[in-house]
Formats: structure tokens, sequence, C-alpha cells
């Protein structure tokens, strides 16, 4: 129990410690280094997913457990992006007033954070704690540029860099209670072990390719967002080697 909360608190908090170098700013990244992130952020996801949740699930269940779990996991998904409607962080057309604009943002954000946790949770349910940690720190490692470019973005909109920081920082505090659950539920009901984790693994196969890589493609930087891509697959598997 110790472990899961603090796994999900650490991973959760990364969103913070991306946050944090916007109070030291003068001025706005550029776009080849923002889509570098978030290239490299979907690498290091892809890796948890196809080496820790995906063979774990297996494990667990069996293929109609992973089917069954991967495809609830991109339907929640896709059930959210459409209830909460995305808006590209450096893309925006929609021309919406700024308390509008950054509220969905924020909400969206918040929203898509719950399967994180839920990843977090869920990976911790098992009887060796080895793939929850790397769960744990797979989603931090991802967290942590995506609560850089969303505090960012909030200071372009002229919120003060403080509570751009915090904002960016509650954001990922949905993660803590979302791996709680999932922990809770796939502890007490054990067969839902394996679809759960078929669950985070649909989830952040979602995330990867509706979201992290189509955005890093946005302004034109297709071929360093491809290599920074291949960097986060290989530095996670160095990782996981290594420990």
């Amino acid at each position: 129990m110790n472990e899961v909360f603090l796994g999900t608190t650490l991973s959760a908090l990364a969103t913070g410690l991306g946050a944090l170098p916007i109070l030291f700013m003068e001025k706005t990244i550029t776009h080849r280094w923002r889509d570098i992130l978030l290239a490299f952020t979907a690498g290091i996801m892809m890796t948890a997913a196809m080496t820790g949740l995906i063979p774990e699930s297996l494990n667990n269940g069996g293929m109609i457990q992973l089917s069954i779990g991967l495809l609830l996991g991109v339907l929640t998904l896709t059930t959210l992006e459409k209830s909460i409607p995305h808006i590209d962080l450096k893309h925006s057309k929609t021309g919406l007033p700024f308390d509008e604009k950054a509220l969905l943002i924020i909400a969206a954000i918040t929203l898509h954070n719950i399967p994180e946790g839920l990843s977090v949770g869920v990976s911790y349910s098992l009887d060796q704690s080895d793939t929850g940690n790397l769960i744990a720190f797979a989603i931090g490692l991802q967290n942590a540029p995506e609560g850089f470019l969303v505090a960012l973005f909030l200071m372009n909109q002229t919120i003060q860099k403080w509570k751009s920081f915090l904002i960016a920082t509650l954001t990922g505090a949905i993660e803590i209670v979302a791996g709680l659950l999932g922990y809770y539920l796939t502890t007490f009901i054990g067969t839902l072990v394996p679809y759960g984790l078929a669950f985070a693994a649909g989830a952040m196969l979602f995330i990867i390719y509706k979201e992290l890589i189509p955005e890093s493609h946005g302004d034109g930087n297709e071929r360093n967002a491809t290599y920074s891509f291949i960097v986060g697959i290989l530095f996670m598997i160095l990782l996981i080697e290594a420990f």
C-alpha cells in the first residue's frame, strides 16, 4: 500500500516538476523543441505499454482479456475526447475567449490524466512491484513535459508564472486518486487484473497515436520528432535493463 501511494504520488508530482522551469523563463520555447519533447514522451509511453502492461496482461489472463481491456481503454479515451473538446496547445484556431480556452485545456489534461493514474495503480496490484515501478516511472517521465507545456500555454495567455505552475501541478493530482482506485479495484477483485493492465495499455496507446505523435508533427518537425521518438524508446529500454 505504501509503495503504490508513493509511486502514484511521485508520478503525479512529476507534472509540477516539469512545470517548474517556467518560473525562471523569460520567453517561450520553439515549436521544434516542443515537438521533440512530445515525441520523446511518446517513445517512453510506447515502451512502457509494449514491454510492461501488455505482456503482464497476457501472463495474468490471455488474449481475450487483453483484447477486451485494451478496447475498453481506447473506448474510454474516445468518450473523454468527445465529451471534452481537445484544443492543441499551439495550433488552436478556435478563437475561443481566453477564459473558456484555458478551462478547456485544464479540464482536458486533468481528465486525460485519469487513465494514466489508473495505469500506475493497476500495475502495482501485481504480486511483483517491478511492473508498478516501471509504469509509475514511465508515466512520471511523460507527465514532466506535459506539465511544462500546460504551464507554458497558460503563461503565454498572460497568467502569472506562479499561477501557471500551480495549475499545471494540480492537473496531475487527479492521478493519485485514480491510482489508488485502480489498485484497490484490481487487488480486491483479482480477475480484473489482466483487464486493468490491458485497459491502461489501450489508454496509453490512444494518447500516443491520437495526441502525442500528431501534435509533434504539427509544425514541420516530423524528422526531428521521429528521431526523438526512437530515442525515447531506447532510453526507456536502457532504464529497464539497468534497473
